[in-house]
C-alpha cells in the first residue's frame, strides 16, 4: 500500500508566517539580483571587493549570470527548491573565499539561512521535507 499525504494532512501556514516568508524571500530576491547585476555589468564596488578577496575581474561576469540564474530559479514557485539548492552551493563558495581571504563568513551565512528560511515559511514541501 502506498502512503500519500492528502490536502487534509498536509500542515497549513498561517498568514503572517506566509508573509513573512514571502517578504525575507523577496528581500533575499532583490539583494541577489542586484548583486548578480553588479557583477555582470563590473560595478566598481565588485570590482574592488573581488579584487580584495582575489578573484580575477574577468570571472565576474561568469559569477554574476551564475548568480542570476539561481536567484530567477528561487524566485520561481515552481523551481524555487532547486534554486535554494544551487545558492546554497553559491553561498558556501562565497564561504571559502572569504575564509580563505581572512574575512568574516557570517554574511553569507545569514543568508543562505534566510534564503532557506523563506521558503520553509512559504513552502509546505520543504516543510514536510524537514519535518
Amino acid at each position: 500500500m502506498e502512503a500519500t499525504l492528502s490536502a487534509a494532512n498536509q500542515p497549513t501556514t498561517s498568514k503572517a508566517a506566509l508573509w513573512v516568508g514571502r517578504i525575507i524571500s523577496g528581500l533575499c530576491i532583490l539583494f541577489l539580483l542586484f548583486d548578480a547585476l553588479c557583477k555582470i555589468i563590473k560595478e566598481q564596488h565588485a570590482v574592488s571587493a573581488s579584487a580584495a578577496l582575489g578573484i580575477p575581474v574577468s570571472t565576474l561576469p561568469g559569477v554574476g549570470i551564475t548568480l542570476l540564474i539561481c536567484t530567477i530559479l528561487y524566485a520561481i514557485p515552481r523551481t524555487a527548491i532547486w534554486g535554494a539548492i544551487l545558492l546554497t552551493g553559491y553561498l558556501g563558495g562565497a564561504i571559502a573565499i572569504m575564509m580563505r581571504a581572512g574575512q568574516p563568513v557570517y554574511f553569507a551565512l545569514v543568508f543562505g539561512f534566510l534564503v532557506w528560511l523563506g521558503l520553509y515559511l512559504v513552502n509546505n514541501q520543504v516543510r514536510n521535507i524537514l519535518r
